[in-house]
């Protein structure tokens, strides 16, 4: 399993109480592991997958820490270190009620470039997953566009996850939706308010993809199909205060099933069922599981022996 994307800092603030414009409330800052990519890549490994996170992350200690927990956690960290970029931070508002707001600050990982993509990066890969972020910015969508042609080659499918509602305002909704095309997709999953940003009507959507899975919280999720009816699996109940994280491990649950079904291209309704509801169980794994904290500068796991992590350049 290859996923391509962000390795990232969250600097998480969570609020004890509503908001005061201009003043303070008490709460909660946390620095824990971030980025799309790296968690859903941390949880296909948990879920027993082999799997490769392409990344880039700068020359810092905070690179240095983010590598080494993902390591430890049994996923291989390949791609590049660069020096004049810092590693990726984002920060995230919790809001009570466990809803997010973000900022994010990319840094190195837009350094990444197709050149990064050597060819035997695909070599015996299954499939590859790549959240919509990585196709933000020139250097990345090209580096994505590269590993999803060289993955493709070698018989992988591939998944996409619209990702961000506010990064396909910002891009423009239909050069969006142009790469994302780009990659021909085998399943494309997004949010509600994912969907409804790039105005795509569920026609559009298996337009790009024969499958689209809809993320609809805490109504559940449903699959999309060309040929096929529509196959629904609601959630369970969960008190949620924290819900950074989520979406991601419920791509990898979904996505590690889905690719385990006898026949991914046009899996059974059972198989679909089944997929999504171990993308159910996987969010709700990361909601309630504990959260690795980090203090920058300070590495809080140890790299296995033999393992170098990204090359530098």
């Amino acid at each position: 399993m290859l996923v391509i994307g962000d390795l990232a800092l969250d600097v998480v603030l969570t609020a004890e109480g509503p908001l005061r414009r201009g003043s303070d409330v008490p709460g909660r800052v946390t620095f824990r592991q971030g980025g799309s990519a790296a968690t859903t890549a941390r949880w296909l490994a948990a879920l027993g997958c082999r799997v490769t996170l392409i990344t880039s992350v700068g020359l810092d200690p905070v690179g240095d820490a983010l590598v080494a927990y993902l390591e430890s956690c049994g996923v291989r960290v390949e791609g590049s270190r660069v020096s004049g970029a810092p590693t990726g931070r984002l920060g995230v508002l919790v809001e009570p009620g466990g809803e997010r707001s973000f900022v994010s600050d990319r840094g190195a990982m837009l350094r990444m470039r197709a050149s990064h993509m050597l060819a035997g990066a695909a070599t015996g890969a299954t499939a590859l997953h790549v959240p919509a972020y990585s196709l933000v910015g020139a250097g990345p969508a090209a580096a994505t566009v590269r590993l999803a042609s060289l993955a493709r080659a070698a018989g992988a499918l591939v998944s996409v996850d619209l990702a961000s509602a506010g990064f396909l305002a910002l891009e423009g909704p239909d050069a969006m939706l142009g790469r994302v095309s780009s990659l021909r997709p085998d399943a494309l999953i997004a949010t509600e308010a994912e969907a409804a940003e790039v105005g795509a009507l569920p026609q559009r959507l298996l337009d790009l993809a024969p499958l689209v899975v809809v993320k609809r919280g805490a109504a559940g999720a449903e699959v999309l199909r060309r040929a096929g009816s529509p196959v629904v699996v609601p959630a369970r109940a969960a008190l949620v205060t924290d819900s950074t994280g989520a979406g991601d491990a419920f791509d990898a649950g979904f996505v590690a099933r889905w690719i385990a079904s006898s026949d991914p291209r046009s899996p059974a309704d059972a198989d679909l069922r089944a997929a999504l509801a171990s993308g159910h169980r996987t969010a709700l794994r990361e909601i309630r599981g504990r959260r690795v904290e980090f203090h920058p500068g300070i590495s809080v796991a140890t790299r296995r022996p033999g393992r170098r992590g990204p090359a530098r350049t």
